[in-house]
């Protein structure tokens, strides 16, 4: 057993000792969570060289609390482009290169995953040969041992014949150790700033916070999925450095940034308000129901949050399955 395996991949490898897979894992109401399949992606151009990619679905959908595609984006400089995330499927990935191109022909020099989930990485092996793949340390590491697993996981989740199967492992050229950053002069002023704060939702997370004289961006990824209704998908069996390291981020920006969420619709510093005041709040309530005593079904049952059950579609599926579940294991072994 390797000594660094994420919690995602700790389940699959419970996971498939049985080959009754969705037996052993709490499966969402329907799956696919959201088809790959009939996804369409939209440009939307934020200044003259930044854009952000996501489903044309978002606007309509995220506040209605129906789950959505992953969103991405690029930067385009005189030196060439660099794009965040790659996406699950060559469908989805010839999507985000042909929006790319119908601005810009200059190469694709850099590449960035926010995580080692399959939707924000599968695509790498579709980028040109020179291109640059950067990703967090522990992202690289655990794809390179368990990409079969991964896609297996993701399968199980998003639905067979997806494009899923055809992705093949590329490794990254460039990662960033915890507590680490990287910056990119991408010129005229646009700095790219790559942050590995530590776990966020996983222990691959990585934050793109783009600085420019024309206003700044923060591609947040999984840590932040989306505006209100929805909650974060704290799956990953992490909770307690999540909570420390969603704030930080959010301490970090301002009011005037954008901030593109992992998937729901652009929004800003007061529309990710949401998933703090929901992580604040599972903290709370579960530290108060671990100092009274109580064992996990009691907690669970204790523990609803039904003012922050706001019409996401997955909310029971993540608050009672995972949220509060690896909430009281990290609170219960690590807490004060």
């Amino acid at each position: 057993m390797q000594k660094i395996i994420s919690g995602l991949v700790i389940l699959l490898l419970c996971f498939f000792i049985n080959t009754n897979v969705y037996a052993q894992f709490p499966m969402p109401n329907h799956v696919p969570i959201w088809d790959a399949n009939t996804v369409t992606l939209k440009l939307h151009k934020i200044t003259a060289n930044v854009y952000v990619v996501s489903p044309n679905t978002v606007e309509n959908e995220t506040t209605k609390g129906i789950p959505q595609a992953t969103s991405a984006g690029f930067i385009v400089s005189e030196k060439g482009v660099l794009v965040i995330e790659t996406l699950l499927s060559k469908k989805l990935y010839d999507q985000l290169y042909n929006l790319i191109r119908s601005v810009t022909d200059k190469p694709i020099v850099y590449a960035v995953n926010t995580s080692d989930h399959g939707d924000h990485c599968f695509g790498n092996y579709l980028l040109p040969k020179e291109t640059i793949i950067i990703q967090n340390e522990f992202c690289k590491e655990n794809l390179s041992k368990n990409y079969d697993n991964t896609k297996q996981f993701m399968i199980m989740l998003f639905g067979k014949d997806r494009g899923i199967e055809e992705s093949v492992y590329r490794a990254a050229d460039i990662t960033i150790s915890k507590n680490q950053n990287m910056k990119i002069d991408m010129g005229n002023g646009n700095i790219v700033e790559i942050l590995n704060v530590g776990t966020a939702q996983s222990p691959a997370d990585l934050f793109v916070y783009l600085k420019s004289p024309s206003g700044n961006v923060l591609w947040a990824g999984n840590p932040f999925i989306a505006e209100s209704p929805a909650i974060p998908w704290l799956f990953d069996g992490y909770f307690l450095e999540p909570v420390n390291n969603l704030n930080k981020i959010y301490n970090m920006i301002s009011d005037k940034d954008i901030v593109v969420p992992g998937h729901g619709r652009i929004t800003n510093k007061a529309g990710i308000k949401y998933t703090i005041d929901y992580v604040e709040a599972l903290k709370t309530n579960v530290e108060n129901a671990v100092n009274k005593g109580l064992t996990l079904d009691e907690t669970k049952k204790a523990v609803t949050m039904k003012e922050f059950d706001k019409g996401y579609e997955l909310f029971n599926w993540l608050h009672f399955n995972f949220n509060v579940p690896n909430a009281y294991k990290d609170i219960k072994e690590n807490g004060k």
